[in-house]
């Protein structure tokens, strides 16, 4: 992807946008604006804001806070690419929605022209540099940018400066069931529990037992881990037993790989699993199959 100039403006977050506060406005968007406000009902949010969910408390107590002290910080928004002069947010959902239940007749703004590509990335920076997105929001949004704008997890990672390792491994919680992922967005599982239940067979009866039972990450990582039930050679045998033979083979696999390595023989054929606990040692994986 061709480098952007103004990607590594980006790349500093949303204080690197407010700080161009200073600049003189543009003449058309002065006359637009009023010292830097707008009537609120020309503010409107953003539909691809990753931000979905706003806590009742958190509002409420926003809003008290804006009728005793005015809106600190003002809100980032563009021009509306529907309606002419109005207003869509960038920056700055929660402090609006606030102000209205506060009963603000207008709000303070920071007018910036840009693309919608310019637009999801400050929006995805400045909810993630205020840790204001689940896991899951966060996900979607980095899906959003990827497959709208062709971004690279590398390049992503470094817009919104997070590693590669991050950004890959919040995209996996798109691989869980709604359920599961509904657990994480009202806070019953955190993300180091959810990815674990990625590669499970049974993740929605692991993220249950890790609820109910109060699991650590590394405790849900070693249930998740866990091998298979042993290959029956019959239904009337009872589990097969492994071998010296393939014992000493698994052995061996898992010394040279570093990684547990299990072995299951069945009638035709069998089945080799490889455990691995992190993307690092999937990658080192990768890596040696391709030698």
């Amino acid at each position: 992807m061709s480098e952007d100039p103004s990607r590594k403006r980006l790349g500093r977050g949303l204080a690197a946008l407010i700080g161009e506060i200073d600049r003189p406005a543009e003449p058309e968007k002065a006359a637009a604006l009023a010292d830097g406000k707008v009537p609120i009902e020309f503010v409107s949010p953003n539909p691809r804001n990753p931000r979905r969910h706003f806590g009742e408390a958190e509002l409420t107590d926003l809003a008290q806070s804006i009728r005793e002290h005015g809106i600190v910080q003002p809100v980032v928004v563009r021009p509306s690419p529907q309606h002419q002069g109005h207003y869509e947010i960038i920056a700055g959902e929660r402090r609006w929605r606030a102000a209205q239940r506060a009963g603000l007749i207008e709000i303070p703004v920071i007018v910036r022209d840009v693309s919608d590509r310019t637009a999801l990335e400050l929006a995805i920076i400045e909810n993630v540099q205020r840790a204001d997105l689940n896991p899951i929001e966060e996900a979607l949004g980095y899906e959003q940018l990827i497959e709208e704008h062709s971004y690279s997890q590398a390049d992503l990672g470094q817009v919104i400066g997070k590693s590669r390792s991050h950004v890959a491994n919040t995209l996996r919680l798109l691989k869980l069931p709604d359920a599961i992922r509904d657990l994480v967005v009202d806070g019953s599982l955190s993300a180091g529990h959810a990815r674990t239940l990625v590669t499970a067979e049974d993740p929605t009866g692991l993220a249950r037992r890790i609820i109910e039972e109060g699991l650590s990450v590394r405790q849900a990582e070693a249930l998740a881990q866990a091998p298979a039930a042993p290959v029956r050679e019959s239904r009337s045998s009872g589990p097969a037993e492994k071998d010296a033979d393939t014992l000493a083979l698994e052995k061996l696999l898992t010394d040279t790989i570093g990684m547990k390595v299990a072995i299951a023989h069945k009638e035709r054929g069998g089945e080799l699993r490889i455990a691995y606990k992190t993307l690092d040692q999937l990658d080192e994986l990768c890596r040696k199959l391709k030698l």
